[in-house]
């Protein structure tokens, strides 16, 4: 642990960075204010990428009140003026005084032992990278879609870090240590990728280190987000998030995001394939239930973890619906391009 200003000694830095938050880091500032304790204690660091509103006076207004040490980075006062995630991240890991980094989104809940889940792991010596689990919440089928979703993805990004070979994981919920995003020079090799802050920085480290990737399954890791409200939102938030998969620079993550597109289409290639009489009904029929059953065994110990059993029932929706939505975000990932935040992000040159 690191001595900071004023005597503290803190044994995290949370990092949050944050662009027109100030209807989302209320709630958030006020969910740290209710961490159970934890040796050390806690900083907390928003960095404010280029807000144009009131995001930077109230982080000012509440470091006044805060429990813990509240501290406030413009990126517009940085030299060059940089924007974007990546940027304010490593902003906020040059600034941080702690050991370890532990990071979320301005948009995003936390639960009162989110801290001490990760101070937990973090005692284990040989520990670099720890992810977590990210639960969506909302009314509504979309909703309910997107979480099932989600719970397959946090479920897959589990397994493959307990099986050694870590694919993915979530920048809303992971820590990892401050010295170690330098010792692998941080998002060098991937900065003028704007997505990807948080599975590049993953896969780089696991590479240094193999062996020191870390998965937290506590009830008191799991971060709460909101699902996205509309079918164009979700689209857009998903082509941003596969807009790095062609970055890739590891085998494995590319070999997986591609079984995973070719798995969720067994249900439209099987049809297509019966209509055109070159397989049998029974065939494609006996093909998609495989799948199906495949899939519940592996999300009911998931969804049993996170508290929503009941999406179960939505597995067979999200199944015929899964194909082509993947297949279309994927097309859309490739042209690199997307808006987040009123801001177009990579945009290819006509």
């Amino acid at each position: 642990m690191e001595r900071g200003l004023g005597g503290e000694v803190h044994a995290f830095s949370i990092l949050i960075a944050a662009r027109n938050e100030e209807a989302n880091l209320p709630h958030l500032l006020q969910d740290l204010t209710r961490q159970e304790p934890v040796p050390g204690g806690f900083e907390v660091l928003i960095i404010d990428d280029h807000s144009t509103d009131a995001t930077a006076a109230l982080v000012l207004e509440a470091a006044a009140q805060a429990p813990f040490r509240l501290r406030l980075l413009r990126l517009a006062e940085l030299p060059e003026a940089p924007t974007g995630k990546k940027a304010a991240v490593e902003a906020g890991v040059r600034a941080a005084r702690a050991p370890w980094v532990l990071l979320t989104d301005a948009d995003c809940r936390v639960p009162a032992g989110w801290v001490r889940a990760y101070a937990a792991v973090a005692t284990d010596a040989a520990a670099r990278f720890i992810s977590g689990p990210v639960l969506l919440t909302g009314r509504g089928a979309l909703a309910a879609l997107q979480g099932l979703e989600l719970a397959g993805l946090v479920g897959v990004g589990a397994a493959s870090i307990y099986r050694g070979r870590p694919t993915m994981c979530n920048g809303a919920n992971l820590a990892y240590r401050r010295a170690d995003f330098f010792a692998v020079q941080g998002f060098r090799g991937n900065e003028a990728v704007p997505s990807g802050d948080d599975e590049f920085l993953l896969h780089k480290l696991h590479a240094a280190f193999p062996g020191s990737i870390r998965f937290v399954q506590r009830a008191g890791a799991v971060v709460r987000t909101a699902a996205q409200p509309t079918l164009r939102q979700l689209l857009g938030q998903r082509v941003r998030w596969a807009s790095k998969w062609r970055h890739y620079q590891a085998a494995a993550p590319r070999r997986l995001a591609v079984l995973v597109l070719l798995s969720n289409l067994t249900f439209p290639v099987g049809a297509g394939l019966w209509l055109a009489g070159a397989a049998p009904g029974g065939a494609v029929v006996a093909a998609w239930t495989l799948k199906l059953t495949a899939d519940v065994l592996f999300l009911g110990p998931v969804l049993r973890f996170l508290g929503r059993l009941r999406w179960l029932g939505w597995v067979p929706v999200l199944q015929l619906a899964y194909g082509p939505y993947a297949l279309a975000v994927g097309l859309l990932g490739l042209r690199g391009g997307y808006e987040w935040k009123g801001r177009r992000v990579g945009e290819k040159p006509r």
